[in-house]
């Protein structure tokens, strides 16, 4: 199987683009022919094509492909893939799809982002209608939209979207492992061996809910003054979390083995956000053998029974979430939950997930060629109008 991935990031400390470069990895690793249409700016190994792009304003992080329609439907024409996964929604990924049904090449796309929530927090309220009716436009011209959770396939099939199917995630149980706890990095922090130490990952922005991790860590240490209340992450937020808190860790962006030593040197996972579509973090925080505090959705209702593998509270209840949080340091389970949630991300690894995305992909195939000879099929047995 040939396919093509077009995708705006790749290999940067995002949840899109970790799961981007795993179905890469895994799918390559097993004998498929991938390449993948990205930015030029981006770090890629894999083969593919590079596209101009430009960065967002106040996330220069974060780039926005340009839209290549021409010159990727001529590229496809002459070198067709069995399919195409677009996994971003951006002028890059819609030229994808545009180009893509030209040809009659089944594309799928993914819905990795709630792009349309992100405009309530920044006081953009009057675009949310008109984004999320683009985004219903943009992924129901597509074959399939892979969505992570069962939570936002529920919503979306509200909001009018069509031919949703689940792209659940996985987590990589070596990189993320108790095994890399480390005594010297808490020395740093400022953590004894009882000393519990709270964790942030993630990027350091009003959509993350961040006053109520700030909250929690502050009631914490009202009650446990050696508490160590640690943010993983950069963002347009961070420099003002900074000032006004610098009694906490900021160790900036965090990848591969020293992001596996931080999660692991920590004892609870704090993570508030009511805008993930998943929140990969939240299995990577289990598989280090963190005890994750969420609200129950998305990954945290997928692989979290509360009280027995880590803590939830219902979505948006914050007074509730701080609560658990002081609840959680006192625990006496603590540890015994903590193991439980090793146990159960060790049961959602990448390589599964891979298979059932190969899968996936190979059903639209022969879909697609089904409906491409009934159609032909159809057309021969037309009458021709004298």
């Amino acid at each position: 199987m040939k396919i093509t991935f077009v995708t705006d990031t790749y290999g940067q400390p995002n949840g899109v683009a970790t799961t981007m470069q795993r179905l890469v990895e895994g799918l390559s690793g097993v004998g498929h022919i991938v390449d993948v249409i990205r930015p030029s700016v981006l770090d890629c190994e894999e083969e593919g094509l590079e596209v101009p792009s430009i960065a967002l304003p106040n996330y220069p992080e974060v780039r926005v492909g340009l839209p290549m329609r021409l010159r990727l439907q001529t590229r496809w024409y002459r070198h067709p893939p069995d399919v195409i996964y677009v996994a971003t929604e951006t002028p890059l990924g819609a030229s994808a799809i545009s180009a893509a049904r030209a040809l009659n090449i089944p594309v799928a796309s993914g819905f990795h982002t709630n792009f349309q929530q992100y405009m309530a927090h920044y006081q953009l309220p009057l675009l949310e209608k008109a984004t999320i009716s683009y985004l219903r436009h943009l992924h129901n011209r597509s074959t399939s939209t892979f969505v992570p959770s069962m939570d936002v396939i529920e919503q979306l099939e509200e909001q009018g979207f069509k031919n949703l199917a689940l792209l659940p995630k996985g987590v990589d149980t070596k990189l993320f492992s108790p095994k890399k706890r480390d005594a010297l990095l808490r020395a740093e922090w400022g953590a004894t061996d009882s000393s519990k130490v709270g964790l942030f990952v993630g990027r350091i922005a009003a959509e993350k809910n961040l006053p109520v991790v700030v909250k929690s860590f502050i009631e914490i240490r009202k009650r446990f003054p050696d508490f160590v209340g640690v943010f993983v992450g950069h963002g347009p937020k961070l420099e003002e979390l900074k000032e006004e808190h610098p009694e906490f860790v900021y160790p900036g962006v965090l990848k591969g083995d020293e992001l596996g030593r931080y999660y692991a040197s920590a004892d609870m996972f704090v993570f508030p956000s009511l805008t993930e579509t998943f929140g990969n973090v939240t299995l990577e925080g289990m598989a280090s053998g963190l005890a994750v505090i969420a609200f129950r959705y998305a990954a945290a209702r997928q692989h979290i029974v509360d009280g027995k593998n880590g803590y939830t509270v219902p979505y948006g209840d914050e007074d509730a979430f701080v609560a658990k949080v002081i609840e959680v340091v006192g625990d006496e389970r603590l540890d015994q939950v903590r193991e439980a949630a090793r146990q159960s991300a060790r049961k959602v690894r990448w390589k599964k997930v891979v298979k059932q995305f190969e899968a996936d992909l190979n059903e639209m195939i022969q879909r697609s060629e089904a409906e491409h000879k009934s159609r032909s099929y159809s057309n021969r047995g037309m009458a021709i109008p004298s």
